[in-house]
């Protein structure tokens, strides 16, 4: 009999039980068409209740077929299986997403339930653990151990669980729980933690950076080799404090292009020593190739380098004085023949050095030697410039000048060095020498032939008599002399006021008008003889003398403008060059001060102009000394910018004005080369927003390409040669009535 069957007959008997009992008085035949009725619609009622209660116990198994069929699914796709077990019957049961679903019934006596599937290593764990929870406590159990699979290999899971039903007594009766698989996350755990563990105990100190090179992670021997502590470094910038900020520039570039950057650097310990390292930068990426962070590695190469070091100063260096020897000698000089570097050479020996040795002993020549090399390296402007040739012959080599008045200068204070007395083994002994110069490439083209000559200048000064010195040949000792005498003029040009300031006008391309000047040093002999600067300018700043011919100039310059300005006459700048001596001034600013003050010339007045070869120098303090021109006002200006060797990345960082183009680019400007240099200056100026003044511009068609090519400001001999003090007024008048004739005529 079905379900619905005994529901009907139930429903049925209700309505029939239910009637009242008059109706069976009352009689049978007479009630019943209408009993039969009724017993007939009660029927059908019935019958729709039914239905309808059939249909609800089917919808609430279908959801509750869907819910275990979720749960299943869930169960499935996240890989963990569900337990439960019945601690008083000790039946657990498993239903595996890895296998299939299983019941297991183990031993009463086993703890844990699944004691036989766990491994050995981990059982006591395990136990404890889920002993503690069962006691109260912890409020969930949480382990992790090896599993027996399937295959009877061992499986690392996450076994989690909780008390879900308790006794009469208050102990537990049930509980549940699921186990996932976490083999393969255990196995990358493992990895992780080899990794950690190497970049833990390596050597080389690891960095990991974000792309802005900030500092995320560093493992110990980064502290050990830096002196830096962790705590303080992360989250900082990772910088080389010997390095100026473009170096780490540079890396992001080579980075960005290749994806690596190595090379070897010095950095400074916490505790100030220097140390040498060999560094190097690497990408790491995500997945999608994304450039994520940057890993740097670097190693202390401080002892490998000192041991290089010693061993190339072993095989460098005279065994006797502790000099660099012949072959080092030879060596740079080979290097500066064949980079064509102008440079001098100083070949010296002793004279009747062997009437020493052969009265007083080898050894006691020996000494001699020795101490005079430490007086000679000692003297500053022989520092790595000073060789022994052999026996009692030395060098001396200075590279980069050709110039006679310091060579010579030199050459008398090595002669005055040696002369001085000196004391060995209680014999005191005066010693002069024999001093040969040659110049390349005037004397020589190559190595041995330098060498050769000035051996040869050498003897000849011994012949003459000993203890001086001689140019190879007589026409460089007339330019000495000359020189010299050139020194003493500039001295006396100086006490009698010979120097004189002209001035070149600046004009606007567009306009046409006068915005400023230069001032220019002329130097006026009392007999009307101009002296060239070329000749005198850089006497003066091998002697010093040009900062003194500076503060001249500057004065004479603020005076005259101050007086142009007063009279209605101008209100530019005038444009004032300072030399690199005058610029390494330590007080520079105050000097400037001093002199605008006295002249009562407002500093917007003034403009200095530097040139590349005096800011490259020391770019750090070049620019702290311009930002401390700009607060006051003043304008700056780079004189023969191109000429020199400016980096782009420090040009941007000069507190500039102005650019001044080289004269001779401006020559240069017929050929196609020769405008796009110029075109591509003026581009850097603009984009740095700086004015830029065309010197040297002496003919229509320059003109007319600076135009087309947007420069600002032109000077040179199409306006106006440079003019005297008195000629410049005049110049200034004849502006002047022009510009009142301009604003007259009617627009």
């Amino acid at each position: 009999m079905s379900l619905k069957q005994k529901i009907i007959i139930i429903i049925s008997a209700i309505l029939f039980s239910s009637l009242p009992f008059s109706l069976y008085a009352t009689g049978w035949d007479y009630l019943q068409p209408y009993t039969l009725s009724l017993v007939l619609l009660g029927s059908f009622g019935a019958l729709v209740l039914a239905h309808l209660s059939i249909v609800k116990m089917r919808r609430y198994q279908t959801k509750l077929e869907q819910s275990e069929e979720r749960l299943r699914l869930s169960l499935w796709g996240s890989g963990d299986e569900l337990w439960d077990w019945k601690i008083g019957s000790s039946e657990l049961y498993r239903s595996s997403s890895w296998l299939h679903p299983v019941e297991l019934t183990p031993e009463s006596q086993d703890f844990p339930p699944n004691k036989a599937q766990i491994h050995p290593q981990d059982l006591e764990r395990v136990s404890q653990l889920l002993q503690d929870h069962l006691d109260g406590k912890t409020a969930h159990f949480e382990a992790t151990y090896r599993l027996k699979g399937a295959d009877n290999n061992w499986i690392w899971v996450l076994d989690r669980g909780k008390t879900v039903a308790f006794s009469a007594n208050g102990k537990p009766a049930r509980m549940t729980g699921t186990l996932k698989n976490i083999n393969q996350l255990k196995q990358t755990e493992e990895q992780l933690q080899l990794f950690a563990r190497c970049l833990k105990t390596i050597s080389d100190a690891v960095v990991i950076c974000d792309t802005n090179f900030t500092i995320l992670e560093v493992n110990p021997s980064f502290s050990k080799i830096t002196g830096k502590s962790r705590e303080k470094i992360l989250q900082q910038r990772f910088e080389l404090s010997l390095y100026p900020s473009a170096f780490m520039h540079d890396v992001h570039k080579q980075l960005a292009k290749t994806g690596t950057w190595s090379g070897e650097i010095q950095e400074q310990h916490q505790n100030g020593n220097i140390y040498q390292a060999e560094l190097t930068f690497d990408q790491i990426k995500d997945d999608q190739g994304n450039v994520t962070q940057y890993v740097a590695v670097f190693s202390d190469i401080t002892e490998r380098k000192q041991r290089e070091a010693e061993l190339h100063r072993l095989a460098n260096s005279d065994t006797l004085t502790g000099l660099p020897n012949r072959a080092q000698f030879m060596q740079k000089l080979a290097e500066l023949v064949s980079s064509k570097t102008e440079h001098a050479l100083l070949v010296f020996d002793l004279d009747n050095f062997k009437k020493i040795n052969d009265s007083l002993g080898h050894e006691l020549g020996d000494s001699l030697l020795c101490k005079l090399a430490d007086r000679l390296s000692s003297y500053s402007k022989y520092h790595r410039k000073l060789y022994r040739l052999g026996g009692d012959e030395f060098a001396i080599m200075l590279d980069q000048t050709n110039d006679l008045h310091h060579i010579t200068s030199l050459a008398k204070e090595l002669l005055a060095l040696i002369n001085q007395p000196l004391l060995v083994n209680q014999h005191e002994l005066v010693i002069t020498s024999s001093v040969g110069i040659v110049l390349f490439p005037d004397d020589g083209m190559d190595p041995q032939a330098l060498l050769r000559n000035a051996d040869t200048a050498m003897y000849h000064a011994k012949s003459q008599g000993a203890n001086r010195y001689l140019f190879f040949n007589d026409s460089m000792n007339k330019l000495a002399v000359k020189r010299l005498q050139l020194e003493n003029l500039i001295r006396h040009g100086l006490k009698e006021d010979y120097f004189a300031v002209y001035y070149q006008p600046k004009m606007d391309i567009v306009s046409g008008q006068l915005v400023g000047m230069e001032a220019l040093v002329r130097f006026i002999t009392p007999k009307g003889g101009i002296v060239s600067p070329a000749s005198f300018i850089p006497v003066a700043e091998e002697t010093g003398q040009i900062i003194e011919i500076g503060e001249v100039v500057l004065r004479k310059a603020c005076l005259a403008v101050k007086g142009w300005i007063d009279q209605g006459l101008f209100q530019g700048r005038v444009a004032v060059n300072l030399s690199s001596r005058q610029f390494s001034l330590p007080y520079l600013c105050e000097l400037i001060d001093d002199t605008l003050q006295q002249a009562e010339l407002p500093s917007y007045h003034l403009e200095l102009e530097i040139t590349e070869g005096t800011v490259m120098q020391s770019p750090p303090q070049a620019i702290e000394t311009m930002k401390k021109l700009r607060a006051r006002g003043i304008h700056l200006a780079m004189d023969d910018f191109g000429t020199g060797y400016s980096s782009l990345a420090y040009l941007k960082q000069f507190p500039l004005n102005t650019l001044k183009i080289d004269k001779a680019f401006i020559d240069d400007m017929n050929t196609a080369r020769g405008r796009n240099m110029v075109d591509t200056i003026m581009t850097i100026a603009h984009n740095l927003s700086l004015s830029v003044v065309a010197e040297g511009v002496e003919q229509e068609e320059q003109l007319a390409m600076l135009r087309k090519l947007r420069c600002d400001v032109i000077q040179g001999y199409y306006y106006s040669k440079p003019l005297s003090d008195s000629e410049f007024t005049q110049f200034l008048q004849e502006q002047k009535a022009r510009r009142i004739k301009l604003s007259a005529v009617p627009v």
